[in-house]
C-alpha cells in the first residue's frame, strides 16, 4: 500500500499535468510550490517515484507518471472527489468546507467504503467544484467547458466548474451568485481593464478577469435550461445552510 506521501505527490503530478495535457514534464519547482515544501524535497521524492515505478524523473526537466503512477493518482483523485460529494451531500458541508476535510480523509478510506459511496450517491459524474469524478477503472472524462474570461458580451452562459478550490474564493463566488450551475448573461468583458461584467439573475455584478479565468462555463443559446444536465450542490451564501443534494 502506498504511503500518504506517496498518493500526494502522485496526485500532485496528475492534476498539474492535466492542466496542460501537451506538457513533456511537471517540473520540480511547480512540485515544490503546489505540496509547500523545498525543491531539494522534490527532487529526493522523485528519485523514490522513479525507483517504485511511479514515476519517471530527468533532472532539469521534471517528472512524468508512468502507467502505475497513473493509475494510483486516479485512484486518490476518485477517493478524493467521491468523498467531498459525500460530505457536501450526506452533511451539507459548503463547498468551501469539503476541500480539506476530504484531505484528510482519502488515505484513509479503503477502496471498498469508495465504491460504497460512489454507489450510494447514484454514481455522480462530478465532485461539489464541477470537477470529473474519476470511475473505477480509473478513466475519466474532462469537464466540457470555457473560462467565463473568454466569453463575449451578450453571451448566455451556465457555470459547470471552478479551477481553484481555495475556500476564500469559494465563498467570494457564492457571495457573487457564481455558484455551480448558476446561469448569467456577460454584459462587458474589457480584457484592458482586467474585468467583465456579468447579469445573474436580476443584478449585474463585475468580476476580475483573473477570478472570471478560473469558472468554466457552457455557453448557452436564449431560452436554454440552466440546468441541463447534472445538477451540483446548491450552496448558498457563508452563514447558511442549504439541504438541497446535489
Amino acid at each position: 500500500m502506498a504511503s500518504l506521501t506517496v498518493e500526494n505527490y502522485v496526485k500532485t503530478i496528475a492534476l498539474i499535468a492535466a492542466r496542460d495535457p501537451s506538457r513533456s514534464a511537471v517540473g520540480t519547482g511547480e512540485l515544490a510550490q503546489a505540496l509547500n515544501v523545498s525543491p531539494g524535497t522534490v527532487t529526493g521524492m522523485l528519485k523514490t517515484l522513479s525507483e517504485a515505478n511511479l514515476a519517471t524523473y530527468t533532472p532539469y526537466e521534471g517528472a512524468r507518471l508512468t502507467d502505475s503512477g497513473q493509475q494510483l493518482a486516479m485512484k486518490v483523485i476518485r477517493r478524493h472527489r467521491l468523498l467531498e460529494r459525500f460530505l457536501a451531500e450526506t452533511l451539507t458541508m459548503s463547498w468551501d468546507e469539503v476541500h480539506e476535510e476530504a484531505e484528510h480523509m482519502e488515505h484513509a478510506a479503503s477502496e471498498r467504503l469508495i465504491d460504497r459511496i460512489d454507489a450510494y450517491l447514484g454514481y455522480p459524474a462530478v465532485d461539489p467544484h464541477g470537477d470529473p469524478i474519476p470511475r473505477a477503472d480509473g478513466s475519466l472524462t474532462e469537464t466540457e467547458g470555457v473560462p467565463l474570461a473568454r466569453c463575449q458580451p451578450g453571451q448566455h452562459f451556465r457555470v459547470v466548474r471552478v479551477m481553484d478550490q481555495d475556500p476564500a474564493f469559494l465563498r467570494y463566488l457564492s457571495e457573487c451568485g457564481l455558484e455551480l450551475n448558476a446561469a448569467g448573461e456577460l454584459l462587458e468583458n474589457r480584457p484592458e481593464a482586467g474585468a467583465l461584467v456579468c447579469r445573474l439573475g436580476g443584478r449585474s455584478l463585475a468580476l476580475g478577469a483573473t477570478a472570471a479565468g478560473k469558472v468554466l462555463v457552457i455557453p448557452l443559446t436564449r431560452g436554454s435550461s440552466s440546468t441541463t444536465g447534472e445538477s451540483g450542490p446548491h450552496h448558498t451564501p457563508a452563514g447558511t445552510r442549504d439541504t438541497r443534494s446535489k
